[in-house]
Parts: C-alpha cells; structure tokens; sequence
C-alpha cells in the first residue's frame, strides 16, 4: 500500500460518507500496530462507528483496544463538543450579563461552524501536544478538518474583535472567539497539517464518477491551502476475476473500471491504491486484518441465499400509496452514495406517468440529477437548487449590507464567514422553501444533500429565524420557517435511502433519530442496489447478497414502518425507461422496463 509506505506522525483520510474511511482507518492502524509501532486512533466522525467496528467501548477518552497490542483509540464526539465547547464560552457570562445578550451569544454559536471548530479544538490538542506524540508513533485521524475551517484558523485579523464590532453579522467568526487565547496553538496546528512530513492525507473514494468528482474538489481545495502530501485510494472495487460470471458483474466491472480511467486530471498524479471489493463486511479486527489482502481469508463459506427476501415489495408498492394522495412533498433523506438523487428522480418519473403533477428538484451538491434523468415527461417539472448560484447571490446580498462600512481586514473576515457551510445552507434553504410551497397543489419531491449537510439543512429550518434575522435589517421583510410543514405527516413523506450494508444501516438509523428529534417522523425505508434482490452467478457478488440479509431484516423489524428494496442494477438508471424499472423492476439486473399504471386524477 503506498499511502502506508514511509508514514508520518499524522494521518487524515477523508472522503464522503460510505466510501471505507473508517475501515480503511482502522485497518490501517491495525497493520502498523502489528509493525509493532504504537497507533492512536482518532476519530471525529459525526456517524463514529469505531467502537463497534473493535466491538469494545472506546468513547472521549483513549482506550487501549483489547485485541491489538500497541493500538488504541478516541472518540470524539462533535456533538457533544460543541455543546461543551458553547458552555465554555457562554458560561461565564450566564447570569453577569443580560439574559437577551446571553441568547445572542448562543444564537451565533448554534451554527454548523461551531461544531467544526469545536472538533477542530479537541484534535488540535492531539496535533500540538509534544508529550502525547512522543508516546505514539503514528497518530490517525478518520476524517479531516475542511478547508472552510483551516482557512478561518488562518485569519490574520482579530476574531473577537471583529465580533465585538459585529455583533449580528458573522455566524462562524462567533465561536473563534474563544480561540482567541490559543491563537498559538492553533497556527501550531495548521502548520503541522501544511508540512508534509509530519502530515499525509489520504483521500478515500469508491470507483464511480460522484465520488471521484468529490474528492477532486477537496483536493484542490485543501492543496490550495498547503496541505500537499495527499494520497489517492479507491476502495471496494470488483475484481476482473468476477466479471466473467453473469451480466450484472460484468456491467459493475466496466461501469468501475470506466470511472477510474476517467478520473479528473488532478488526481491522476497523485500516489493510487486500488483495493478489491470484499465478500464480507469489514467489521472486527480479522475481518478488517485481511483487508488489504488479495484474498478472502475471513470470509465464511458461501451459502445459497434466497434470490429475494421474503416479503419485500418493489418501490411500486409505496409509489402507489403516495399517488393516491394526489400531491405532497417527497423528501429523499441518507448518506452520501446510497442513490438518493436516482431514487427522487424514479419516483418523480413514476407519478408523473400517472398524469400526476410533479415538480423534481435538487439541492445535492454533486447535482448528478439531470444527468441521471436525460428526458422529458409530460407533468414533469425539472429543477436545480443550485447551491453555488444561491450561495453567491445570498454572499453578494450581505457583502453590500453589512461589509460596507468595514475595513479590509473586517471585510477578510466577513468573506470567509460567507464562505461557510452555514451560509450555503441558509441560501440554499431559502431556495428550497420557496419551493415547497408548490407541494399543496402538485408532488414536490426532493432529493437533499448527504447525511450530515442533511441534519444540518434540518438543523437550519429550527434555526432558520434567527439565522435569517441576522442578516435581515428591514423589520418588514416577510419570513417562514417550512418546519412545520416537515412535521406534517399528512402533506410530507421523509424516505429514508440506505444500503444492505453495516454502516449505512447504522447511520441512517441515527439519522431516523436524529429527524424524530426534530419532530419529523420518517415514512419509508427504500434499501437501494440490493444485491439479494439480483440474482447472480458471481461467488463473490453472491456472498454479499447473503451478507444483507441480515441488514434487511433489521431494517424491516427494527427501523421501518415501511419498507421497500430497489435491486442493484446492470447499467445505469439514466432515461425514462430504466428509472422506471426501478420501481417496478421486471427482472433483477434492471435490464427490462416497467409502464405503471395511468390513474384517474
């Protein structure tokens, strides 16, 4: 493995959600522990699922791991750092100021930014603590700090006073400011991720076309900002040796191998490790030992498993459930490449085949939607949230109001405040809730951002008044918050999309609590590219397919009101006709086509 090849002290992977940046974390910590190197673990993943992947209690603080001499591990919990983190700052000021100052300090450290700095500020210990690195060799971390984050630790100017100034016009500067006495620390920090040889980054990607795009970006982004040292690794990808056996693993092989040819530039000269799909899940320290083998050595022998679970409708069964309420709003909800984009856009196409009224549109970033759907349909709206255009439109909107009587180091700040999560979010929402609108009248279905841009997209609708409010100064400007209407089971459907697959299982579980918190109750579950539901000749392909019975039958009795399973298909749903095979799927390699019924209207 090159990316293992001469290590330095630090190690970051990072990717989108799903793509083995914990496993590839925790395999590699394991094979260096075994070099006989000393490892700490790190992990400031929202979803973290280190614990269970070790099968041991880890939590905030480091643990020795039982089964591996020489390793161990943290969690940290961003969550729960922010909240500390929002304690430390408003906390001494509780009850010796005003109790409406004291909200507004919360309110500018309730944004998105806070939790990454507060993230940022429990590993910048671990980065910057001479005692605690000279105890370990390496040090590995399951994610990595944006570049939005580095870039504001970068800032020049003086973050408390710029808010002092501002009071109610920066969202991330907020939580700076109680950074501002560990200023040295965190430029010491920033400087040991810039040098390459205390820090190499591993960017993690599957081998489709999404994700490659994806980690271009946040090469680019993060090599603009010094950090250089980056390795290239494709996870989870099909031998040639399967190809041979059916259809399906042969059209998996060449969409894959396709994709990795046709990878953007930039990352075509970076270092490349391409590891092989496994037949098992990568959970436990055999499994995950063997993960950089060419062999299957952990994987139990290969049962015949049923072609299909047992009582499992096809998405037709929940198209025509919704059709029958004549309009409404359809929000997709899940990680990041578990097909939620393909999924809106099957299920717009099927009710629009009805003759139903139905607007489809977007906000996910990677905005692969009009590809997927290269067609028109009558009834049939098509459109994009376009988060850059929404995002410059809202920046240029604030830049004329509140920058314009700042001076250049305050009008600095204020630019990278826009440049935030936050601030793309509350475009993008704005953009969104004029849409749904449309939902009492026509289905309105949506297709939103991955898992955490999607907690963070609800966490805007709770904040979205004190959001908007700071930025508005004309008291008779009309706003609404559209939560109510996601809490109103009666006219919105949440779909929660996830994998048969350990991880994905998991995290949209917490997503499903993470939305029920929120008040939102979740209609339907859609596990997507089932390959239980595609039968096939491939040992390897076939011993996955019995792997997700299991995930199946947690879904169907421990998650879901409702269920539905979408087989994994031969080509690409791209085009009228394949998207409608998704929902009524007339074989199980997606290769032939469904016409749903027309309904009365």
């Amino acid at each position: 493995m090159l990316f293992l090849q001469n290590p330095p002290t630090f190690l970051f992977f990072t990717g989108k959600g799903g793509v083995g940046k914990t496993s590839l974390s925790c395999a590699s910590a394991i094979h260096l522990a075994r070099q006989g190197k000393k490892i700490l673990l790190v992990s400031t993943d929202p979803a973290s699922n280190v614990g269970q992947v070790f099968s041991q209690e880890i939590g905030n603080k480091i643990t020795a791991i039982s089964t591996v001499a020489g390793l161990s591990a943290l969690e940290i919990d961003p969550q729960q750092a922010a909240q500390q983190y929002r304690e430390r700052i408003v906390g001494p000021v509780r009850g010796a100021l005003p109790d409406d100052v004291v909200k507004g300090i919360e309110e500018q450290l309730s944004g998105a930014c806070t939790t990454e700095i507060a993230a940022f500020d429990e590993f910048t210990a671990l980065l910057t603590d001479a005692t605690l690195i000279a105890d370990y060799d390496h040090i590995i971390f399951d994610t990595a700090p944006t570049g939005h984050t580095i870039r504001l630790l970068q800032l020049p100017g003086a973050w408390s006073g710029f808010i002092e100034k501002n009071p109610e016009g920066a969202s991330c500067l907020g939580p700076l400011a109680g950074l501002e006495k560990q200023r040295q620390r965190y430029a010491e920090a920033v400087k040991a991720l810039s040098d390459p040889e205390r820090t190499r980054l591993i960017l993690v990607a599957r081998a489709q076309k999404t994700t490659l795009d994806e980690v271009a970006r946040t090469h680019e982004e993060l090599a603009a900002i010094g950090l250089s040292r980056q390795n290239l690794v494709i996870n989870g990808v099909l031998p040639e040796s399967e190809a041979v056996h059916d259809a399906l693993a042969a059209a998996i092989h060449r969409r894959e191998q396709a994709a990795i040819a046709n990878m953007p530039a930039v990352l075509r000269d970076l270092p490349l490790d391409q590891l092989p799909l496994k037949a098992f899940n990568l959970v436990g320290v055999e499994a995950l030992s063997s993960l950089f083998s060419d062999r299957d050595e952990a994987a139990p022998v290969v049962v015949d498993a049923p072609a299909k679970p047992v009582g499992l409708p096809p998405l037709l069964m929940l198209v025509d459930e919704i059709a029958a309420t004549g309009h409404g709003l359809i929000m997709m909800m899940g990680k990041g490449g578990v097909g939620k984009t393909t999924l809106a856009a099957a299920v717009a196409v099927a009710l629009a085949e009805r003759g139903l009224p139905v607007h489809l549109t977007t906000s996910d970033p990677a905005a692969h939607l009009t590809d997927t759907l290269a067609g028109s349909l009558d009834h049939l709206e098509v459109s994009r949230i376009d988060p850059q255009a929404e995002t410059e439109r809202y920046r240029q909107h604030v830049l004329v109001t509140k920058g314009k009587d700042l001076d250049a180091e305050g009008r600095a700040m204020l630019e990278e405040d826009l440049r935030s999560p936050c601030t793309e979010e509350i475009a993008v929402f704005q953009a969104f809730s004029r849409i749904i609108r449309e939902a009492g009248k026509k289905f309105v279905v949506m297709d939103t951002a991955p898992t955490g841009h999607t907690l963070l997209l609800l966490d805007a609708t709770g904040a979205y008044h004190r959001e908007v409010t700071r930025h508005i100064t004309d008291s008779h400007v009309h706003y609404t918050t559209p939560m109510m209407q996601l809490q109103d089971a009666a006219r919105t459907k949440v779909m929660i999309v996830t994998l048969a697959e350990t991880t994905p299982v998991l995290e949209a579980a917490n997503l499903q609590e993470d939305l029920r918190r929120a008040g939102i109750e979740p209609w339907a579950w859609l596990i997507n590219n089932s390959l239980s539901a595609a039968p096939t000749a491939s040992p390897l392909l076939k011993q996955r397919a019995a792997f997700e019975l299991t995930q199946i039958e947690a879904v169907r009795t421990r998650y879901a009101k409702r269920v539905a399973l979408v087989p994994m298909q031969a080509e690409e749903p791209i085009g009228i006709e394949p998207l409608l095979a998704l929902v009524e799927p007339r074989n199980g390699l997606g290769l032939g086509s469904a016409k749903p019924r027309k309904v009365a209207l």
